[in-house]
């Protein structure tokens, strides 16, 4: 989905102009990347040209060299993140604990 996908999307659903979806939509992503930016931040990272293969035919591809976004988490996302992993398998989480009666 795109970006205008997601604001005709938007447009439809609430009901709204275009313009006021397109607002709305800008809102939304400056406000998930001020987010992320507080909890780690973004690079560049050069990828190397390659041999790749097309998985519909096995055909050999040749793939460019280019650059991509990478993520790097702060200190403390990894910390908050490893603290409860440590009592479960990798890819689990902790079920919340049952409230004690008073």
């Amino acid at each position: 989905m795109t970006k205008a996908d997601l604001v005709e999307e938007v447009a439809r659903v609430t009901e709204l102009t275009r313009k006021d979806s397109e607002v709305i939509v800008d809102t939304l992503f400056e406000s998930v990347i001020k987010a992320l930016k507080t909890v780690g931040s973004f690079r560049v990272r050069q990828r190397n040209a390659r041999v790749g293969r097309n998985p519909k035919t096995g055909e050999k591809v040749e793939v460019p060299a280019k650059r991509v976004p990478y993520f790097k988490p702060s200190k403390e996302l990894k910390d908050l993140i490893n603290d409860g992993a440590t009592a479960t398998a990798p890819g689990t989480t902790t079920p919340p604990a049952a409230p004690t009666p008073s």
